[in-house]
């Protein structure tokens, strides 16, 4: 494997992974490592990629041909394309070996392990020969201030049994800065393939807002597992943070009791629309829409409508369409107009009022028009968004093409990938 013969992991994680003919395979988001009764650096079994499909693998080291600063390269070969599981002797580096509390051999020195280093051996495997440390902050005064990063050998560092791992807490502060450069539905994979002890850990580690982004990209169970862990004030502040009918699905599939006291420990402006939310079956138009679409008055201009669509955090979808509202412009709104498609804004000069360029012919959802309709609505008129109006055309929120085709997509998507692939043969499964 060329001339590597140091890796560290940290550095490893979020790498490319490509084939033997330069085709993109996916990236490396942990390693997996055999932890050994006798002490010594422990085997490097492979490494976990994450598939374009999403779907999580394991690679054997084997398999690696080279280790460069840039990428990861597989030789040609078959690779078992079922989802990654940890077998019970197995530890991801990352995922628990990371910010591990542990000590050294022949004193009472306390220390965090910050990373691991693998190196290989003249036997062509891999072991995890060093770990990076820092000595754990004690007492008071000056003494409190945390110890320089040292590189020590894994024999000298004891405490990081599988039994060990299990049983004490862990700090997060070097997941969290691999989380940091990473999108929330792989956060959410990445948590889902952590015990469940390590899962909690780093929930207590992160701020409300990046939790809700995580919770929204888990499935049902682990979204319920994680809500009914938190205690339940932070458990309303993440509800508060989740987008609006994100949080009206996850406290549907609570007891009464539990939605009910959860919703009274929310901020009465932010559980309303969640409660509007919930008096709508999930498989409707009205179960579907977030009540926070993109809303202007008739008097904004196409500049304000394209400040607005701007915005970072607003999601493709629902920056794909302005929707024209008399005020009040917060959901129900006053009488609905009509709605601007974000091309149309950037055909137009800035100071245009959107009430000339307002598409008026465009029909809207009804609130309890059933999944069936809503799908065949989006694929007559090619949209990303689609508002839906009541009775008196008030505009109520508006349904995203996304939560149409969560909705459409089998329960256990999330787990399994966009599609079963089980059927591949291996030859082509490398490809994938």
């Amino acid at each position: 494997m060329g001339s590597v013969n140091r890796v560290f992991v940290a550095q490893l994680a979020g790498l490319p992974v490509f084939g033997p003919d330069g085709e993109s395979i996916g990236k490396v988001r942990d390693v997996v490592a055999g932890l050994r009764l006798d002490h010594q650096a422990p085997r490097v079994l492979g490494i976990v990629v994450e598939l374009s499909t999403r779907r999580r693998v394991f690679v054997p080291m084997l398999r690696v041909t080279s280790i460069e600063p840039i990428a990861v390269t597989l030789a040609t070969g078959s690779v078992n394309m079922r989802r990654f599981h940890r077998r019970p002797n197995e530890v991801l580096v990352v995922g628990q070996l990371f910010d591990a509390h542990a000590g050294l051999a022949g004193s009472d020195t306390r220390i965090t392990v910050v990373d691991a280093a693998m190196e290989p051996t003249r036997t062509r495997d891999w072991v995890l020969a060093k770990l990076a440390i820092r000595e754990r902050a004690r007492g008071l005064g000056l003494s409190k201030r945390r110890g320089s990063l040292q590189v020590m050998p894994w024999s000298e560092v004891t405490g990081l049994g599988l039994t060990d791992l299990a049983g004490q807490p862990q700090g997060a502060g070097q997941l969290l800065v691999l989380f940091d450069t990473m999108r929330a539905v792989d956060v959410a994979a990445t948590l889902r393939d952590l015990p469940l002890k390590r899962r909690h850990e780093v929930a207590d580690a992160m701020d409300d807002e990046r939790l809700a982004d995580v919770i929204e990209e888990l499935p049902e169970d682990d979204q319920k597992d994680l809500l009914s862990y938190l205690p339940e004030e932070r458990a309303a502040d993440i509800l508060e943070a989740m987008n609006p009918d994100d949080a009206a699905d996850l406290l549907a599939e609570l007891t009464p009791a539990d939605q009910t006291r959860l919703l009274e420990l929310m901020e009465p402006d932010e559980s309303a629309p969640v409660k509007r939310l919930l008096a709508y079956s999930a498989d409707t138009a009205g179960g579907l829409m977030t009540p926070e679409p993109v809303i202007l008055t008739p008097d904004a201009t196409v500049a304000e409508a394209l400040a607005r669509i701007r915005n970072p955090e607003l999601p493709p979808a629902l920056a794909s369409m302005v929707l024209v509202c008399r005020p009040p412009t917060e959901t129900p709104t006053g009488r609905y107009v009509g709605c601007v498609h974000f091309q149309r804004l950037l055909r137009e000069p800035p100071a245009e009022l959107v009430a000339g360029i307002t598409d008026t012919d465009l029909s809207a959802l009804r609130p309890e028009a059933p999944l069936a309709e809503v799908t065949r609505y989006f694929a007559a008129y090619n949209l990303a968004c689609g508002p839906v109006v009541d009775a008196e055309d008030h505009l109520l929120g508006a349904v995203t093409v996304d939560d149409v085709l969560d909705h459409l997509l089998p329960e256990d998507w999330r787990e399994t990938g966009l599609h079963d692939i089980s059927g591949v043969h291996p030859e082509e499964a490398d490809h994938a």
